[in-house]
């Protein structure tokens, strides 16, 4: 088998997923409404600045350096978005099948993301970067869309997050680094730039004080953290 060859296999991007239809959604922990989300997350970069080419130097940094693991753990990264990603914190038994209640919760979670982010994805229809930069060369899934701020995955992958620092807080600096990794690798994957993430995290901080506040947030938190505590041995 040529090694080579399967490098360049795992390192190209799968196939555009703009043709699936669009989803009526509802949210369950936030109130859209009572979030301005635009007066708390600036505008990024303006294209063709400075701060927009730094962050583009720093994607080819990122490219030229990837290796095969890194570029397999951010493909892997890129298909997964629940709270299951913390496997890597809590281990194997950590997974949806062994925590219905937890799973549960995390779609919820999971599925307020896109109701705050695609207000601002629409508001400020910044391209992909590799759609700037055709020497850019992503290995995760691509999309022709200008929805690049802020990014989908960072945020609910903070999210996700700062949910399990309230089931598990003794584990919240693993927590935590866990999610500062997920971000960095929508760099590695090639299909957000720095400023995108940092947007993401600040729309993650407003939507989790709005979410804590939230009566129905805390009951489903309150069984997650019983089943979760009690499938870990945690007293």
């Amino acid at each position: 088998m040529c090694l080579g060859c399967a490098v360049l296999r795992a390192q190209e991007p799968m196939a555009a997923s703009d043709s699936k239809p669009a989803k009526v959604r509802v949210a369950t922990f936030i109130h859209p409404g009572k979030l301005p989300l635009a007066l708390i997350v600036p505008a990024p970069p303006a294209e063709g600045s400075e701060a927009a080419a730094s962050e583009l130097r720093e994607l080819h940094r990122i490219q030229d350096a990837r290796t095969p693991e890194q570029v397999k753990a951010a493909q892997a990264d890129d298909a997964e978005e629940d709270i299951f990603i913390y496997k890597t914190v809590f281990g194997a038994g950590f997974n949806a099948q062994a925590l219905p209640m937890t799973a549960a919760l995390s779609a919820h979670v999971h599925g307020d993301e896109p109701i705050a982010s695609d207000e601002l994805k629409k508001l400020y229809a910044r391209p992909r970067p590799y759609q700037v930069d055709p020497t850019l060369h992503p290995v995760c899934k691509t999309t022709t869309q200008h929805n690049a701020y802020p990014s989908g995955h960072t945020l609910s992958g903070y999210l996700l997050a700062f949910t399990l620092t309230e089931i598990v807080p003794e584990k919240s600096a693993e927590i935590l680094a866990r999610a500062d990794d997920y971000a960095h690798n929508r760099l590695v994957c090639g299909v957000h730039t720095a400023s995108d993430l940092e947007a993401s995290r600040r729309v993650a901080y407003a939507m989790f004080g709005s979410m804590l506040e939230r009566p129905l947030f805390q009951q489903a938190l309150a069984a997650a953290r019983e089943e979760t505590r009690e499938a870990l041995g945690l007293k």
